[in-house]
């Protein structure tokens, strides 16, 4: 069972530098930068953390095939695992943020994902590439360096089954926001069965990530409040495919999500704020990980048991504490969860 941490660039690099060092001493495995426009350079911030790390893998979460051509991700994550020795780890995903600012309309995100892994091992592998694919293009190019490891791991990220099942098919790991539900990780396992079994690939060779906002507390209450406004954020912009959701009664009325419809998203959770009150601690459990140390063990043991093999967090704490705070507490429930989990 594996430990990540997902930072954003909307601290001074310095500070994600000392944050990610310190969730390594915590016991850490991994840690992300999101590759969220506007914000701090992802690549720039990951070599940061890079050169203040020893142990921790790292890399974003995620970037996208669609601000960013895959040939030049090939560039940026090589180098990053050649800066960090050989612990890079790339994120994909269709993306959203800064699409409406740069005018990126997205076509065909799970063929896009699929056409650029591939794109972009080749280019790892030394290859001189040449393709005209659906989405992604390349026109008779190579990398002009030597990566250190051609095998770098690749894992998508999408709460849709046609990109759970790209992940199956190709990837080395399927990320999913919001799985916090046993249904849910369940659903995500089938997906990302199916498409492992349409590709020839052993299911089990692909790693299940549940993405979760974390809160962890000595008053349960208090943390589910914190990550609360998170998942009104995540209902009522209404983006998010939750296979399970409607079935297990979390869904949101329309007339109450239809006024923040059209909401920028570079505006964060603010104009969800009015959802507050429809956000029941069921919602807040199935989509987050919060409450106390106790909660929070149980909590990732049964998601375990559902077949998540790491959750990586975006840690937020309460009553005025740092981040690290519930890095400190997840740290340090982490032996329980382990032992648990064997």
């Amino acid at each position: 069972m594996g430990l990540e941490l997902l930072m954003l660039g909307d601290t001074p690099v310095s500070q994600l530098a000392e944050r990610a060092r310190f969730a390594e001493a915590c016991g850490f495995d991994t840690v992300w930068i999101a590759d969220e426009r506007f914000y701090r350079e992802v690549y720039s911030c990951l070599t940061r953390v890079a050169l203040a790390t020893s142990r921790v893998l790292l890399g974003p979460c995620v970037t996208d095939p669609f601000a960013r051509h895959p040939a030049l991700t090939a560039m940026a994550i090589a180098t990053l695992d050649e800066i960090a020795g050989g612990r890079a780890v790339l994120g994909l995903g269709a993306g959203v943020s800064g699409f409406a600012e740069l005018g990126i309309q997205p076509n065909k995100p799970p063929r896009a994902l699929r056409e650029s892994i591939a794109l972009i091992r080749a280019l790892l592998r030394g290859e001189n590439v040449d393709v005209q694919g659906e989405v992604i293009s390349f026109r008779n190019g190579h990398l002009s360096f030597k990566p250190i490891r051609a095998e770098i791991p690749v894992v998508i990220a999408s709460n849709g089954p046609l990109g759970q099942r790209a992940a199956g098919a190709v990837a080395d790991g399927a990320i999913m926001e919001a799985c916090g539900s046993v249904a849910e990780a369940r659903a995500l396992r089938a997906e990302v069965a199916r498409g492992a079994a349409a590709a020839g690939r052993n299911p089990q060779s692909v790693r299940l990530i549940a993405r979760l906002n974390a809160c962890v507390a000595a008053d349960g209450r208090r943390a589910r409040d914190v990550v609360r406004p998170t998942v009104a954020r995540l209902l009522g912009r209404g983006s998010l495919k939750l296979a399970t959701a409607a079935a297990e009664g979390l869904t949101l009325p329309s007339e109450a999500t239809a006024p923040m419809a059209n909401a920028p998203y570079a505006e964060g959770v603010r104009p969800y704020l009015p959802l507050l009150p429809l956000i029941t601690d069921r919602h807040v459990d199935a989509f987050t990980l919060a409450g106390t140390k106790d909660e929070v063990t149980a909590h990732i043991i049964a998601l375990r048991k559902a077949g998540i093999d790491s959750i990586i967090v975006r840690p937020l704490a309460a009553d005025d504490a740092p981040a690290e705070a519930t890095i400190e507490a997840l740290g340090a429930i982490w032996p329980a969860v382990m032992s648990a989990a064997a």
